[in-house]
């Protein structure tokens, strides 16, 4: 007898559906399962063996046959123990399974359901399938739930499971509570003393989605600003929360007590990581940091020690929102809209330009360490800003600094405006805009562009420099409640492309 049980499956952050096909028959007993499958799903065997004893059920001797079909397609991981557990009862003639239904989850050898990645997107692709129910471990009934108008079975043991789809004892279907809300924010814009101009840069910044880097001295609060960027950026929208928390879920970062992301992604790695943590990959091709980053942050401290190739990764993503990846076992695109904040020294000992004059680093040294930064990856910056030291009366000044929900206020107004004006576009902010749309929303008086022209002419920009800039105008624009873009708005863009230490 064959029996084919529904289960889901993973490519990238994509699910598909999977069919387990079991069969038993005559010949001598063997348990055998095929379908590209890796180890852990060969492996799979003796889970589902001991598990069957150990739920008071007799194994079948026979001859079984497992498929994983499609059988063209790889299957990973342990999501498959569970409908093989049911497809060999059920060719055996223990149960009946509805026709309408998928299974997923691992099995420890006692039979207890253990938590899987990547439940949201195998929901997701569920409900697209016709799936009416679905059975998951219960750590994941809460995020499996997220998918909507799908009834979720949250399993502690296979033996319940049996209990349940004989009509013995009846599971009760998972019902979602209440969304938390996420703690508040531990740090806040108000804690930073000083560094007006900064806070300013990432303002904008947060406004228009625009990518910063900070250059100033140590101790200068670069890290410390960049962490508070989150703070102050627009909340996530039910669409991106299930994008973002899709790939934290198919990463294993998820929680069972927080299923979905509703802070926006903060992502940030150190300076040794390798170019497939940054851009993703590996033996089983898995989300890196830049798609974790997806709709967040990724902040990159002391940037110039990023190992070339890793930073080089950066420069496809950072234009188009994606990334291919392309390995010897498959290839993915992946997501990957992020905010890039950098952070670097002006030199290698830190102290160029300072006024106490401790850099002891020659114009060549300079010049050397900021080279380390390629030329069209500083083209994708929007704004470079030079954080300077903290002066004394700053620091030991007792009113509080402005707060980060006065800084979000002026950030959502901004972020309402863009969002009537792309309605129609899908674009969400400015920094998304393409080159035709920059013509059409960023067009400027004749003072703007008798100052572009000498802006441009002086600097040297790129065209995607000059597209960038109008960009940041039209945010500043946005945070001023202006319809057009003005010469003030174009003068203050045109200082964050104007850096005397990344000029050389």
């Amino acid at each position: 007898m064959v029996t084919g049980i529904r289960s889901l499956g993973l490519i990238g952050i994509r699910g598909y559906e999977v069919t387990v096909e079991c069969f038993l028959s005559g010949g001598l007993p063997a348990f055998d399962v095929v379908g590209l499958g890796d180890t852990a799903v060969k492996e799979a065997r003796e889970r589902v063996r001991a598990a069957i004893k150990n739920c008071g059920v007799k194994f079948p001797v026979s001859r079984i046959t497992v498929n994983l079909a499609p059988a063209n397609l790889k299957k990973e991981g342990t999501v498959y123990d569970l409908p093989i557990f049911l497809g060999i009862l059920a060719a055996a003639g223990e149960l009946n399974i509805p026709a309408d239904a998928a299974f997923v989850g691992e099995l420890s050898l006692a039979g207890a359901l253990r938590p899987i990645a990547g439940v949201l997107p195998m929901a997701l692709v569920a409900k697209e399938a016709g799936i009416k129910t679905l059975y998951v471990p219960a750590e994941n009934a809460a995020e499996a739930a997220l998918a909507g108008d799908l009834t979720i079975y949250g399993v502690e043991t296979a033996a319940a499971l049996l209990a349940h789809l004989k009509g013995d004892a009846p599971l009760a279907a998972y019902t979602a509570r209440e969304e938390a809300d996420e703690l508040p924010a531990p740090v806040d814009f108000s804690d930073v003393m000083g560094q007006e101009n900064v806070k300013r840069a990432l303002e904008i910044a947060a406004a228009g989605g625009h990518n910063v880097l900070l250059i100033g001295p140590p101790g200068a609060g670069k890290s410390m600003l960049a962490k508070r960027l989150p703070s102050i950026l627009p909340d996530l929208t039910r669409d991106e929360a299930l994008e973002a928390t899709a790939i934290w879920s198919v990463a294993g970062m998820t929680d069972s007590r927080r299923p979905l992301l509703t802070q926006r992604p903060f992502r940030a790695p150190h300076h040794t990581l390798s170019a497939a943590a940054m851009s993703g990959g590996g033996k089983t091709l898995r989300p890196g940091e830049i798609s974790l980053a997806h709709h967040g942050v990724l902040f990159l401290d002391e940037f110039p020690e990023f190992h070339r190739d890793v930073l080089e990764a950066l420069r496809a993503p950072l234009e188009d929102g994606e990334i291919n990846i392309i390995r010897a076992n498959g290839s993915l695109s992946l997501p990957s809209r992020f905010m890039l904040v950098a952070a670097m020294n002006p030199c290698r000992c830190g102290w160029y330009g300072h006024p106490s004059g401790r850099c002891r680093c020659t114009a060549k040294d300079v010049e050397k360490y900021v080279s380390k930064i390629s030329g069209p990856l500083l083209d994708r910056m929007d704004l470079h800003v030079n954080v300077a030291s903290v002066e004394f009366e700053a620091m030991r000044r007792r009113e509080k600094a402005e707060s980060s929900a006065a800084i979000r206020e002026r950030v959502n107004a901004a972020r309402e405006r863009q969002k009537e004006r792309f309605a129609a576009s899908g674009v969400t902010c400015n920094a998304h805009m393409s080159a035709a749309t920059v013509g059409e929303v960023c067009a400027l008086d004749k003072a703007g562009e008798a100052l572009l022209k000498s802006a441009f002419d002086r600097l040297g920009l790129t065209a995607r420099s000059h597209d960038r800039l109008l960009r940041v105008a039209r945010t500043i624009a946005d945070l001023d409640g202006c319809e057009n873009i003005e010469s003030i708005h174009l003068a203050e863009a045109i200082q964050y492309r104007n850096n005397d230490i990344l000029k050389g």
